[in-house]
């Protein structure tokens, strides 16, 4: 069975003294948790701090983005070399909110998690429809696209190491959730297409649903046999909401 994983994304909130103030009420509420993977992804000014602080704990620490090269005069980038000096194990890749605000492409996220890989990160790659591309019935199109174009190239022993994300994008931020039933189908759909390009070892990756996850819809989305854990947002920000979304109740 595929271990859980619940990664908080904080976008670009929190201050350092916030920062800390969470991750330390984390530490403490969840150090008894071990049949969950907890993962905490704070803005880049607080990533070394946070992952001091979290040192020796059962949380771990993501970039929220990164760029593929390892160094260069690249002004405003942080590259995966970086992410795991400031003490990250994972980061995000192809977050909609990347794709949908700052252009990045199919191409773009291919070339950042071959990179992320070499590092020896755990990616976490996004992929997800909008509200129009649902609408039309292209969502299964969509994210086959995302998918493939994404992780071309990507060998089977190394696609075993990332995590998949599927966000709809008309979900996030909006207090819309997809239900269970239409996560649960996008879930074994990638599943399905994963297991095309990945053979044998897609059955060890795991599949994460993000969009509006919050305490009163976790148990539900986690009953689901395809869905893996959550990329949490909003509900990231606080502790108790967080706390109650990785001590989720499970009917599997």
């Amino acid at each position: 069975m595929r271990k859980p994983i619940i990664a908080g994304n904080w976008k670009m909130y929190k201050n350092l003294g916030e920062a800390i103030e969470l991750v330390r009420m984390l530490k403490e509420n969840l150090a008894d948790v071990v049949s969950v993977e907890v993962v905490v992804s704070p803005p880049f000014t607080a990533l070394a701090a946070v992952a001091a602080e979290l040192s020796g704990s059962n949380i771990s620490v993501a970039g929220q983005n990164m760029y593929w090269e390892e160094a260069g005069a690249f002004t405003g980038e942080v590259s995966p070399l970086m992410l795991k000096d400031a003490g990250c194990t994972h980061v995000i890749i192809g977050h909609s909110e990347r794709r949908q605000f700052f252009g990045e492409t199919d191409a773009f996220v291919n070339k950042k998690l071959k990179a992320a890989l070499k590092a020896g990160l755990t990616p976490i790659v996004c992929v997800g429809e909008t509200l129009e591309e649902r609408e039309f019935g292209a969502t299964m199109k969509v994210v086959e696209k995302q998918l493939r174009e994404g992780l071309d190239g990507i060998a089977p022993q190394e696609m075993e190491k990332l995590v998949i994300a599927y966000e709809p994008v008309w979900a996030i931020g909006t207090g819309k959730t997809a239900t269970p039933q239409q996560a649960e189908e996008v879930h074994e759909a990638i599943g399905t297409v994963i297991a095309q390009t990945a053979g044998g070892v897609a059955r060890n990756i795991r599949i994460l649903y993000g969009g509006s996850v919050k305490p009163d819809n976790i148990d539900v989305l986690m009953s689901q046999p395809n869905i893996d854990g959550a990329l949490v947002g909003g509900a990231s920000l606080q502790a108790e909401p967080f706390i109650r979304i990785v001590r989720f109740k499970s009917s599997k």
